[in-house]
């Protein structure tokens, strides 16, 4: 299954100079907890954001500059060969940027995201979630409290 996983601000904000603009230290254990073991894909400056490559995932980046090899990351320069290199038994995750979750949404069985209820300037957004294809199947509400300065809902979408 293709999974894209993003936290997405009520205005499809992503991030700003490929940061996120917010923290959410629940989100980040939730991200970890459902992509660990799993094969990742994300564009080049997502990668790059990270201070390392995460711990036990499969990285695949997608980029058009042709000499670029980070040391234990796949490379590749489509969405279509990104998929290709990931299991068929098992989940895959789309995890960004912008671009690549704009190309790859029409291949996704499934979104995890976490709505950030609050709106941010930023320059990278989530493409719209279409209702006539998505369904919402689940979500849980998640107040503000001492770690986690905004509200936020995670929303599980299948294809219909």
């Amino acid at each position: 299954m293709i999974i894209m996983i993003a936290a997405v601000a009520e205005n499809n904000a992503l991030g700003k100079n490929n940061e996120l603009v917010w923290h959410l230290p629940n989100d980040f254990k939730r991200f970890k907890a459902l992509t660990t073991g799993h094969h990742i894909i994300m564009g080049r400056k997502t990668f790059e954001s990270f201070p390392k490559p995460l711990p036990n995932r499969t990285h695949i980046v997608i980029t058009r500059q042709k000499d670029y090899s980070p040391e234990g990351c796949i490379v590749v320069d489509s969405i279509e060969k990104a998929l290709a290199i990931c299991p068929e038994n098992e989940n895959s995750f789309i995890i960004g940027g912008g671009e690549i979750y704009t190309l790859g949404i029409s291949f996704a069985d499934q979104l995890e995201i976490t709505k950030v209820h609050h709106t941010f300037e930023a320059d990278a957004f989530f493409p719209k979630i279409n209702t006539l294809e998505w369904k919402e199947i689940k979500s849980a509400f998640n107040p503000i409290d001492d770690k986690h300065k905004f509200e936020f809902t995670y929303q599980t979408f299948v294809r219909i």
